[in-house]
């Protein structure tokens, strides 16, 4: 199989798991908060991923060199710790469905930062499928407010919008750096694996030093006791910081940062049949229009 192909297609899935992820780190987040939330997911994906880097790789620990270990450790910091702080803050203030529009905005900042990082630049095809695809996904996010079924008042929409562009310069950001780490030796890339599990180590040091700085371990004890909402922590780390996050490796090993960050900044499409279903939110046509001008985005990214 072309290598442009499974790294598009393993951004595809990653945009999709991140769209149901986005709903159970968001009801998780109105249960235990958003930094508890970031704090578990973190320390339970990585526990995942050794194991899985055990059986796969034969090793508890990657074999990477120290400046695979910096890059990647530094996507880590920007991408996991700080991006996804924005994000799940976001979810509680916005909502899942806004928030993942402002993420839209994510393919901007990877491209600039895989441009000034590694040179990287983008053929003017797959420029203009990203364009369609960020057209249709602006379409989605200008749908007005009274169709969506989300009321959020004035005064915490700005605060919500500024958290949610934290993320998404931290995602982008993030995942040039991680393009950087994994190409440093182009005759031997890291294991996508192995990418991931050193960006969720840096990740959770850098998020559990932090919160211990600030005194919020009491806030992460109290959070243990409701099941609830560990419950759907748990299930959001399985499917987003272990599947979703291994994939994007993937992505950016096998394709160009920005195609990969404009596939998997498909959210906002994907999610409206995903609200319609769980919360009942309709969709007006703009929605719809918006969501197909994406597919056809994406249809040309995948036909370059």
């Amino acid at each position: 199989m072309d290598a442009n192909l499974i790294g598009e297609t393993a951004a595809l899935a990653t945009s999709t798991l991140w769209t149901f992820n986005s709903l159970l780190f968001a009801t998780a987040s109105k249960k235990i908060g958003p930094l508890s939330v970031n704090a578990y997911r973190i320390v339970m994906a990585v526990g995942l991923l050794l194991a899985t880097h055990m059986v796969s790789l034969g090793t508890v620990m990657p074999n990477a060199g120290n400046e695979h270990w910096f890059w990647l450790g530094l996507s880590g910091i920007i991408g996991l710790g700080i991006g996804d702080f924005g994000l799940f803050s976001a979810f509680v203030t916005l909502g899942p469905r806004r928030t993942v529009l402002v993420m839209a905005l994510s393919p901007i900042f990877a491209s600039l930062g895989a441009y000034l990082l590694s040179g990287e630049t983008i053929s003017p095809l797959a420029v203009a499928g990203m364009s369609v695809t960020l057209t249709g996904i602006i379409v989605v996010i200008l749908e007005k407010e009274g169709q969506t079924g989300e009321q959020v008042p004035n005064g915490l929409k700005l605060r919500g919008v500024a958290l949610a562009l934290v993320g998404a310069v931290g995602q982008g950001i993030g995942l040039a750096f991680s393009k950087k780490g994994i190409n440093l030796d182009p005759n031997a890339v890291i294991n996508p694996l192995s990418a991931t599990l050193i960006r969720m180590i840096f990740g959770a040091l850098f998020v559990w030093i932090g919160l211990a700085a600030v005194g919020k371990l009491p806030e992460l004890r109290n959070a243990v006791s409701n099941r609830s909402g560990m419950k759907y922590t748990a299930a959001g780390a399985f499917i987003g910081p272990f599947m979703g996050v291994t994939l994007s490796m993937v992505a950016v090993t096998f394709t160009q940062v920005g195609i990969a960050q404009t596939l998997m900044s498909l959210m906002p499409v994907m999610i409206i049949p995903v609200v319609w279903v769980v919360n009942r939110q309709k969709t007006s046509w703009r929605g719809i229009i918006g969501a197909v001008i994406a597919v056809i985005g994406v249809a040309i990214i995948f036909l370059i």
